[in-house]
């Protein structure tokens, strides 16, 4: 997935708080103002019930996005972070409700693990919230430690039954 030190990644975008397109937008033009990336591809905006978080919580818009960079890993991580940090994200408790999400879903076909990234997201293959538009920019896109595509995780998330 390399040409001219660029790397295809994908990347999450969500929002549960405050004007949630307009959320996704102006971090999705934060990303674009980055020297080091280049937008490629951006899904549609799914509207789903939030996953893991007090019962209760608003409905998130969730996108994905293809993009082009030169950053590595840890330092394109460090950007959506920055991006969070600037739009005012708090960090207050695990899976509440936010006004922007940014999570690093693919690298090419690089496997990271580290304390403060892993890549593939460890979560994604089990996430119809990030898989449906995942699956819209980049349906043949393989998850590298489960050598499957974006498109069959999605059919096989989707054909299982719906868990409460």
């Amino acid at each position: 997935m390399k040409n001219n030190g660029m790397v295809t990644a994908y990347i999450g975008v969500g929002s549960n708080l405050g004007d949630r397109q307009a959320n996704i937008k102006h971090a999705l033009a934060m990303l674009i103002e980055t020297p080091q990336i280049e937008i490629r591809r951006i899904s549609a905006m799914f509207d789903n019930p939030a996953v893991g978080g007090a019962e209760g919580s608003p409905n998130y818009l969730n996108a994905a996005v293809e993009i082009q960079t030169t950053l590595q890993p840890q330092a394109l991580l460090a950007r959506l972070l920055e991006i969070e940090q600037t739009m005012g994200r708090e960090r207050n408790e695990k899976w509440g409700s936010r006004n922007i999400d940014l999570d690093l879903l693919l690298y090419g076909n690089v496997i990271v693990s580290k304390d403060n990234l892993i890549v593939p997201h460890p979560l994604m293959h089990e996430r119809m919230f990030v898989l449906k538009p995942l699956a819209e920019i980049a349906p043949r896109a393989v998850h590298p430690t489960l050598n499957v595509t974006i498109q069959d995780l999605l059919g096989s998330l989707s054909s299982q039954p719906v868990r409460q």
